[in-house]
């Protein structure tokens, strides 16, 4: 028992001056069970409470120690029983009761009709109120949609008629460049036919001097011909003459060469034959000398 009034002492604050209560969940407290019967009033229990004082100290760093002062158990005095009215009631009495409790009762019926009463009108106004904004919202919400439609009506209107006058100004403006397009068109085909016209009178006519061109040049080469003939012819001749002259001279430079070869092949032989009698000399003298 004391383990347990030391760890409930430690669970209040540790100052002198506040004294916290313990917590609910230290007390141990009797499921409370439901009573069939009326319950059967019984004395209180004389409880003994007995105080805590808890004195904290700081003796080292980091260290604390506790003092627990256990204090002197006080009796507490049970209350006392209210006395039970007596059981001797008269018949008057009961009819006044009765009486009291039908007025009671008619009274809080009456009342409960009053306030039923202005329930029911109140619902009825807040009804009414609600009908009477329903109706006006449908009828501010139907002017609305009739202005808009309305509106987009003669919108639709105005648009439609701003389309059929730009319609009918493009039809205007399509037939305008169609017809300038039509008459641009037989214009171009006038003047191409006018130009091809000329093309082909042109392209004959210089098909016409073409020709004449050709035949002025067919006689310019056939007589350009006729001199290249003649002057080959001449060419001819003259080049023969020329071979001509070149052959005599080419047999005269080999007669030439001849003869000068002939000269030179005797003039080695003479050569030779003196250097043969100078040797043969030579030698006789030496054999002379050595003899």
């Amino acid at each position: 028992m004391l383990i347990n009034l030391v760890k409930d002492s430690v669970l209040q604050c540790f100052c002198h001056t506040c004294r916290a209560p313990l917590p609910p969940a230290a007390r141990r407290a009797a499921p409370i069970k439901k009573a069939k019967t009326k319950p059967r009033s019984k004395q209180p229990k004389k409880l003994k409470f007995i105080t805590t004082e808890i004195r904290c100290q700081e003796k080292s760093k980091g260290g604390l120690s506790y003092e627990v002062i256990l204090a002197e158990p006080v009796a507490v005095t049970p209350p006392k029983r209210p006395s039970s009215p007596s059981n001797k009631v008269s018949v008057e009495n009961i009819e006044e009761k009765l009486k009291a409790a039908e007025e009671r009762r008619l009274s809080l019926e009456a009342n409960r009709m009053a306030f039923l009463a202005a329930k029911m009108s109140k619902i009825e106004e807040a009804s009414k109120k609600r009908e009477e904004q329903a109706n006006n919202f449908i009828s501010q919400t139907r002017e609305a949609l009739e202005q808009k439609m309305e509106a987009h009506i003669e919108k639709r209107e105005s648009f439609i008629n701003d389309l059929k006058y730009k319609l009918k100004d493009h039809r205007e403006s399509v037939e305008k460049t169609r017809l300038s397009l039509e008459m641009q068109r037989n214009e171009v085909r006038n003047a191409v036919e006018e130009k091809y016209k000329t093309a082909i009178a042109q392209r004959n006519e210089y098909k016409k001097k073409m020709l004449d061109r050709l035949k002025e040049h067919e006689e310019q080469v056939q007589r350009v011909q006729a001199g290249m003939l003649k002057k080959m012819n001449e060419l001819e001749s003259q080049i023969q003459s020329k071979l001509e002259l070149a052959q005599k001279r080419r047999e005269q430079l080999e007669r030439e060469q001849l003869e000068k070869l002939r000269s030179h092949e005797h003039r080695a032989e003479m050569v030779r034959q003196n250097k043969e009698r100078l040797s043969s000399e030579n030698d006789e003298q030496q054999t002379a000398s050595s003899g």
